[in-house]
């Protein structure tokens, strides 16, 4: 590798239902990526969990079925060994940065940052803490509700409590057009919107297949969905904001038109807004971002309802780099290409590790001089 050249590793897949969209992510990053700053290695995630090495990951991005070569590589796995699904991790040395972009389980929930972080490696995104909170809506929320950042009310449901709330209960609490949504999934599985007590039973049983938290949700009048970007770390900056209408034959921004067929959903980028809306949505994102304590980047999708209040509904934390995704797009329209943004980000997760290795994990006594130093810092 030349000595000018940062050696970044692009994780991608995993076993969630975005595993597709992940390819794509990677294969559109890779191909942005200026290969006379970069040297790319690929990590991919198998369904079944299991990290590829790179010559394995080049052989399914170049075109040659992932089961096929899946197969292959597990006949030369020992998986007595319990570290064999991330032992491929050690065949490329001299890793300058990762750069995941694993979609759902496994990449939005911390379990790739507290790998990178043992590692000792800087990484792209959020740590494992803020990850795993973006990733739960119930923490999200309860969180939310702590900064004063509007969100939509709420039950949470548990497989202990679930059989004491019937529709009609929680109609009166929270109107009577509900939704139903697992609390650590993405990509709109699980979730319903229910009218009467046999679609909320229906509901239920399906969420809670999902995950054993559930949450029952307010329906808002009338929304749009509006998006916008955060990039940065200590001092983030948002994009300009976007619009996502759905057909009117789909109540709301489902898995198929995510991933199945988009033909049909329109885009608006920037989308126009009262300027006061606008700007309450950046501001309520910004301190959404921070309260989280997010890093490198994040898509923050909000609602917006008739009477034009805005609330804040979901946060990404490894948005998706398709193309058609919406946090590059946001940036482009902001001005930022997607080659800048991918440079941008690879510094912000560089700085991000800088400042973390300044941080102490052991107890060290200041000593006279550093004893000086802090107090003349701090008058």
């Amino acid at each position: 590798m030349e000595d000018n050249k940062k050696h970044v590793a692009l994780l991608f897949g995993g076993d969630s239902s975005e595993h597709d969209v992940s390819k794509r992510s990677a294969r559109n990053i890779y191909d942005a990526m200026d290969k006379t700053k970069y040297e790319v290695s690929l990590f991919l995630i198998t369904k079944d969990g299991i990290i590829l090495d790179n010559d394995a990951s080049h052989r399914v991005f170049e075109g040659q079925s992932e089961d096929s070569v899946v197969k292959e590589e597990m006949n030369n796995l020992d998986l007595t060994n319990p570290l064999a699904p991330i032992e491929n991790l050690n065949k490329t040395n001299e890793v300058d940065v990762f750069f995941p972009i694993v979609h759902g389980n496994l990449g939005e929930d911390g379990t790739i940052q507290g790998l990178l972080r043992l590692l000792k490696k800087p990484y792209v995104g959020s740590n494992t803490l803020s990850s795993s909170m973006s990733y739960d809506k119930d923490i999200t929320k309860k969180l939310l509700d702590i900064e004063g950042v509007n969100n939509t009310k709420y039950v949470l449901l548990r497989p202990e409590n679930k059989d004491a709330f019937s529709y009609d209960d929680l109609s009166k609490k929270l109107g009577s057009v509900l939704f139903i949504k697992p609390a650590n999934q993405g990509s709109s599985i699980g979730i319903h919107k229910v009218e009467n007590e046999q679609e909320y039973r229906e509901a239920i049983r399906d969420a809670f297949r999902y995950d054993t938290k559930v949450l029952v949700e307010e329906c808002i009048d009338g929304p749009q969905e509006v998006e916008i970007s955060i990039l940065g770390n200590l001092e983030p900056i948002p994009s300009k904001l976007g619009a996502i209408k759905v057909p009117e034959s789909d109540e709301f921004y489902t898995y198929d038109n995510k991933f199945v067929d988009a033909s049909q959903v329109q885009f608006t980028i920037p989308v126009e807004l009262p300027d006061e809306v606008a700007n309450e949505i950046t501001d309520m994102a910004i301190r959404a971002y921070r309260a989280l304590d997010l890093r490198g980047m994040a898509r923050i999708d909000f609602l917006v309802s008739k009477d034009m209040k805005p609330y804040l509904g979901e946060i990404n934390t490894l948005p998706g780099f398709t193309n058609i995704s919406l946090y590059p797009q946001l940036w482009e329209a902001s001005g930022i290409s997607y080659v800048e943004l991918i440079d941008k980000l690879i510094d912000l997760a560089i700085e991000e590790n800088d400042r973390q290795k300044s941080i102490l994990h052991d107890f060290k006594p200041l000593n006279s001089g550093d004893q000086e130093k802090v107090y003349k810092a701090e008058n």
